[in-house]
């Protein structure tokens, strides 16, 4: 089959970071294998390539499909099986791999799909990634296909990060997702007692969505720490790479804070580092860095960018409020939450949680406020919020305006057809001030909210 004659994935699956949609209507297995073909002319001679999958009940016959299209292509498919997405990573990192994809919706409903590639080991994204899905791949022989066994080897990496953690009693949630098997190898290795909730993977998600940085899906979660009194509870994403933790109280600790106990340890071996966060991280997070010997350093946005910031600055760790959380100390600079979990262990090991928490300045806050724009009208709105701004100004990803009372932040969602908000202050007074500020801006210029 010539390259005119070969088919192409359906464009509408192309997004800012990923290729996702509803599986059956915008994504068919027709499409992975298209893509498979796509893939593998990409990677052009050099063509080893993992391709893993997630628990979701579609993921099985999407992965079948897009191997059909790289052996087709020429390729060299190493398949690993089902696991979370840090597993891939870690299979085209440790193996040498020329690239890898991971079919998965991450924490999508349960009726989307999509899939998460890599050449070499950079994710291919934005226009790249467009281009890509858009290839016309021919038809080569010589590929094939053989499953190569990675979990035993994964497993021992994290164990090896998690060295020094103390027995503490904590309690898990992977929400059905596809961490469910890595974790419970995990546990039966680390010291302590482990209490797990929804740990068999099931890609219909029963007990709650997938997606830990939404406050109602970490209850369970915050009702099992309290209740059976543990010393911390630890949740992951439908394919572990975005995490979310509560205290002994049954608190949330959010992202941010997260980022910042992760850097105090982290800075005592690496004094004077970057720490990389997004432009929504609290100003407790920046403000902090710098008394823990480190320089921090905002960054728009979205899980890609914050990883590219991090390897500009040459920063060992990096995150963003959705729970991305990144080290590039000793570890593949990916966003594995596995791996995070297991670092927050082994510093627990050094850092009083309670105590961390006691002396973290309090502050208040909005969720993330999203704000129905559509997208031709985003830039007018941003601009006519921005004309008569006074005062410290970020314009990093959007507009974070720093008042004494706190901080707004306002941007332009990049999946959306939205603007998104966040407002922090010291007070509720000083919130709802700068919340009258913004909204009030907003109103101006037009936007009915």
């Amino acid at each position: 089959m010539s390259a005119r004659d070969a088919p192409l994935a359906n464009p509408r699956l192309i997004r800012s970071y990923d290729l996702r949609g509803q599986v059956g209507t915008d994504l068919t297995e027709a499409d992975a294998t298209a893509l498979g073909l796509s893939c593998a002319a990409a990677l052009q001679a050099e063509r080893r390539v993992a391709v893993g999958y997630d628990g979701r009940l579609s993921s099985p016959a999407l992965e079948s499909a897009l191997v059909d299209g790289l052996i087709a292509g020429g390729a060299q498919v190493e398949r690993i099986g089902r696991g979370p997405t840090g597993m891939l990573y870690h299979a085209v990192h440790s193996r040498s791999l020329h690239g890898g994809i991971m079919v998965t919706g991450s924490h999508n409903p349960p009726d989307q799909n999509g899939f998460k590639l890599l050449l070499g080991t950079e994710p291919v994204f934005g226009d790249a990634l467009a281009a890509l899905a858009r290839r016309r791949g021919e038809h080569h022989r010589g590929g094939k296909a053989r499953n190569v066994a990675v979990f035993d080897d994964y497993v021992a990496r994290l164990l090896a990060a998690a060295e020094g953690a103390p027995p503490l009693r904590i309690g898990w949630d992977p929400g059905n997702g596809a961490t469910g098997e890595v974790l419970a190898a995990l546990i039966e290795r680390l010291p302590g007692e482990h209490r797990t909730i929804n740990g068999a993977i099931d890609g219909r998600f029963p007990a709650h969505h997938p997606d830990p940085s939404v406050p109602e899906n970490l209850c369970q979660l915050q009702a099992l720490v309290r209740n059976e009194r543990l010393d911390l509870g630890i949740a992951f994403d439908g394919d572990g790479d975005r995490i979310g933790v509560v205290d002994g109280q049954g608190e949330i600790l959010w992202p941010d804070q997260l980022i910042l106990l992760l850097a105090e340890d982290l800075l005592r071996s690496h004094p004077g580092a970057p720490i990389v966060a997004d432009v929504k991280s609290s100003r407790v997070l920046f403000d902090g860095i710098a008394p823990a010997g480190g320089r921090p350093v905002m960054a728009p946005s979205g899980y890609v960018l914050i990883r590219a910031a991090m390897l500009r600055e040459g920063a060992p760790l990096a995150g963003e409020m959705s729970g991305h959380i990144f080290f590039a100390d000793r570890w593949t600079g990916t966003d594995d939450a596995l791996h995070v979990a297991m670092r927050l262990l082994a510093t627990l090991g050094r850092i009083d949680l309670a105590g961390f928490r006691a002396r973290l300045p309090r502050t208040v806050a909005t969720p993330e406020l999203r704000l129905a724009c559509p997208d031709a009208r985003k830039a007018d709105v941003l601009a006519a919020v921005e004309a008569g701004l006074e005062g410290e100004i970020d314009r990093t990803d959007g507009l974070r305006v720093t008042r004494a009372q706190g901080w707004w932040l306002l941007r332009a969602s990049g999946t959306e057809p939205k603007l998104t908000a966040r407002i922090e202050a010291w007070n509720d007074a000083g919130l709802e001030t700068l919340r009258a500020d913004l909204f009030g801006r907003l109103a101006k210029a037009g936007l009915q909210l």
